[in-house]
């Protein structure tokens, strides 16, 4: 059996966008001689929907694009992560969920039975715990599928489990061969080496491979790395995604893997990537196309400045110098020259005017007190003001340094 692990970059609430990217992904697995296109949690949505999870027209609309997806599958299975009704008359409304479909239908449900409430989660805000994972039979192999915290009652420090409740340990007494997880885990420094260990160590209990697939990309003040993986029954890496990118990983049962073939990005290079990444989504999420950047000189709006140039391109970078009397000239220098060798463009204001505007205004009340950070900071909020008159002039995002 060839599983395809779809790892997509979703945008909360664009529904009609979601869909074709799961169709186009969906067709692209099925030429790849696919049995099955794995997508991550929620994806129809995006995650996180938040409140927009109180909305009967946003959980309706959701329903319906459901639908329209079945009606579009033919020739391949598809497992999807979308919100469904709780089907109970107690508890929260909704139910973090996974459907199944094949044959232009709906062959079958499941969803989350672990719900995270640390950290950035909330999700018994808004759900009420699954009864059931979805277990189903393809090609002579019996999957399962989880959701994200479903695969995390790994214990505390002391080895305490998080939860009552293990949903693995419940598929596998139904004799699965094949595990999946599909996911939305925000992106933190070394996560991908805790999912690889939490995946080899179901592996190794339950003997059988483990599938996971992550979501991609930033929403809000989220980013999500991707890197979705295979390990086998050994407890082995065999497959993982790319990292900060939409990506397409086929693994097939047939197969024996002996070697990672797409090794993880070193530390650094990942670190940059994401921060790419999360700019981009943000900027173009959020309906910008243009960005300013203010140029001190120094390392950290350098740094912000070249990071804006690969996530929205150099023609789409607009750099700020704004000296006051106390700048130095290499540092008016260097901020001409670093936009030069981004070839981002660039423009030079100087504050020395307003800032003696603000001194001559604040001279009375501030008379008998020696100058201190006071003026300082002054500058830096006329920095602001100007970075935000440009911004509403001309619709760029500022990016803050």
């Amino acid at each position: 059996m060839k599983i395809a692990l779809c790892q997509i970059n979703p945008i909360i609430g664009d529904f009609d966008y979601n869909t074709d990217l799961i169709l186009n992904a969906t067709e692209r697995a099925k030429k790849l001689g696919c049995n099955l296109a794995v997508f991550p949690e929620l994806c129809l949505l995006g995650y996180p929907p938040k409140d927009l999870l109180e909305k009967p027209a946003f959980i309706r609309e959701n329903l319906d694009h459901l639908e329209k997806i079945a009606t579009r599958i033919k020739g391949i299975h598809v497992v999807c992560g979308y919100v469904d009704q709780n089907p109970e008359h107690t508890g929260k409304p909704l139910v973090n969920s996974v459907a199944l479909m094949a044959d232009s239908r709906i062959q079958g449900k499941g969803g989350k039975r672990l719900l995270p409430t640390y950290d950035v989660f909330d999700e018994t805000r808004y759900f009420e715990p699954a009864k059931k994972s979805l277990l189903f039979d393809l090609a002579d192999k019996r999957v399962g599928v989880t959701i994200c915290e479903d695969i995390w009652n790994v214990g505390d420090i002391e080895g305490i489990p998080l939860y009552p409740l293990d949903p693995v340990s419940g598929l596998s007494t139904r004799g699965i061969d094949i595990l999946i997880n599909i996911s939305s885990s925000p992106y933190t420094l070394n996560k991908r080496l805790v999912r690889q260990n939490i995946l080899s160590s179901l592996s190794l209990r339950y003997k059988i491979p483990t599938l996971y697939c992550n979501q991609v990309g930033g929403n809000d003040d989220l980013l999500f790395d991707g890197a979705s993986m295979v390990v086998d029954r050994r407890g082995k890496l065999v497959l993982l995604g790319k990292e900060f990118e939409s990506d397409l990983l086929v693994w097939d049962s047939e197969e024996e893997y002996e070697e990672l073939r797409q090794p993880p990005l070193p530390e650094e290079a990942s670190i940059l990537k994401g921060l790419v990444t999360g700019t981009r989504d943000y900027v173009r999420k959020c309906g910008f196309q243009e960005v300013l950047v203010g140029l001190s000189g120094g390392i950290d709006s350098s740094l912000v400045a070249v990071i804006a140039e690969r996530a929205v391109g150099a023609q789409n970078v607009t750099g700020v110098s704004m000296p006051s009397q106390y700048t130095s000239q290499i540092s008016r220098e260097d901020s001409r020259l670093l936009a030069e060798r981004l070839n981002i463009k660039f423009v030079e204001i100087p504050i020395t005017d307003i800032f003696d505007c603000y001194n001559r205004g604040l001279a009375e009340i501030f008379r008998g007190f020696e100058p201190d950070v006071t003026e300082e900071n002054i500058q830096a909020r006329i920095r602001g003001n100007i970075l935000m008159a440009l911004s509403n002039k001309f619709g760029a995002l500022v990016l803050s340094t």
